[in-house]
């Protein structure tokens, strides 16, 4: 691994576990076993290293998601088979520092315009994904729904993080909730 790939790991984990406020360049630098120099040689600004740490957190996820909406296409299933399947996906890494640190930066783009082109990108892959899936599945305007599919599985984030549920209990009836919802009526 890079150093550039450790400081941005370090970010994410100090994020995770102690907050935005942990992330200075001497904490950054420790916790990546670099140099100071290192750390400012790639990263002139704070900002840099948290638009930096949001990117590199939202393309590994997206990396992640994609071969389970791969899977997921593939297979031919229905809405209902394919909300039990993004519960198990969603439960294979949904909890730890890097979740925490991934909304803890959405959360601090809302403060600092800085990282808040970081954070858009982020939503619209999301969104872009989302799509994709509700495509897969039928869902006509799968365009239109699919910020409200991203915002559902944003805010069971929040609730598994604040309760310690590493399961995703109810991830699957509420994606199903809004398939449903979605489907056109024959």
């Amino acid at each position: 691994m890079s150093a550039r790939d450790q400081i941005v790991q370090a970010t994410l984990r100090l994020i995770g576990e102690q907050g935005i406020g942990a992330v200075t360049n001497r904490a950054v630098a420790r916790e990546a076993g670099v140099s100071l120099g290192s750390l400012t040689y790639h990263f002139p600004s704070q900002d840099d290293l948290l638009r930096e740490a949001l990117r590199a957190f939202v393309d590994d996820e997206i990396a992640r998601i994609t071969a389970h909406v791969a899977a997921l296409a593939d297979s031919g299933i229905g809405p209902d088979q394919a909300a039990d399947q993004v519960e198990r996906a969603v439960a294979g890494f949904a909890h730890g520092p890097e979740q925490v640190a991934n909304l803890e930066l959405h959360l601090h783009a809302a403060r600092d315009p800085g990282i808040r082109d970081a954070s858009t990108r982020s939503v619209a892959a999301y969104d872009r994904l989302a799509a994709a899936v509700l495509t897969d599945l039928g869902i006509p305007d799968a365009d239109r729904h699919a910020p409200a599919v991203v915002a559902m599985l944003y805010g069971l984030a929040v609730r598994r993080l604040a309760t310690g549920d590493t399961a995703a209990t109810g991830t699957a009836d509420a994606f199903r909730l809004l398939l449903l919802g979605a489907l056109p009526r024959a």
